[in-house]
């Protein structure tokens, strides 16, 4: 049995639920026959090494998000609650600023504030290589895993020096996620006060929460901002 923390218990929980409703509302046979395709190719390919880890983890391919698979192997992050937020945090960094992976990365990061240096390090290390965000597995999974890892962590080998210039979207891209980590932060440590009888609490606990809720927001529009021109 997997050892968790108990912040770690709660994210495990929440993505349980979460895959169980992507699951219950699509058409998993098909993706039960794309894991036994996967599963059918040499040893050593990508697509044999995915279908091998859904195995040894009891997991299936979750619909819409196959890929996300994929970038588990690939990066070679466990299929953990602290692996998830991990990946994500590296996604973030190689450019992958969509809605669902900046709410997972600020879910696990305000649950697991202890880890932040780790995230940190992932984010760095995402941002020093090439991008993968829209790499499928039908497009790679005939690779072999060892030469796809190699190409993608190339450029962090060659860097010589592995500080490079911050421009003034990436400034604001990390302005944004802290802003929305602290109104996140903000509604959780509010939000129990809400539902006092004491007004005092209520008003005080009140105001920081629509605080919160306006800088999640805020950082939320900024970013999509930053997406729609990166797009064009």
């Amino acid at each position: 049995m997997k050892n968790y923390n108990i912040s770690e218990k709660i994210i495990e929980k929440t993505f349980y639920v979460a895959v169980w409703t992507l699951e219950h509302f699509s058409d998993t046979a098909t993706l039960e026959g794309k894991i036994e395709a996967l599963d059918k190719l040499e040893e050593g390919t990508l697509g044999k090494e995915i279908a091998k880890c859904l195995s040894a983890n009891n997991l299936s391919l979750v619909p819409n998000y196959e890929s996300h698979d994929l970038k588990h192997v690939l990066l070679d992050y466990e299929m953990t609650p602290l692996g998830e937020i991990r990946l994500q945090a590296f996604m973030l960094g190689n450019g992958n600023w969509s809605l669902p992976s900046i709410l997972i990365f600020i879910y696990g990061a305000v649950l697991l504030p202890n880890r932040w240096s780790l995230f940190a390090a992932d984010f760095e290390k995402g941002s020093r290589t090439i991008p993968i965000k829209k790499w499928t597995i039908e497009g790679f999974a005939n690779q072999s895993l060892e030469e796809l890892r190699a190409e993608v962590f190339d450029l962090i080998e060659r860097e010589v020096n592995p500080m490079k210039k911050i421009s003034i979207r990436t400034l604001s891209q990390y302005g944004s996620f802290v802003v929305m980590v602290a109104g996140i932060a903000g509604m959780l440590f509010c939000f129990p006060f809400l539902w006092s009888s004491n007004m005092a609490d209520l008003v005080g606990a009140g105001f920081p929460f629509v605080a919160g809720a306006i800088l999640t927001i805020g950082g939320l529009i900024n970013l999509s901002i930053l997406s729609g021109k990166a797009a064009q």
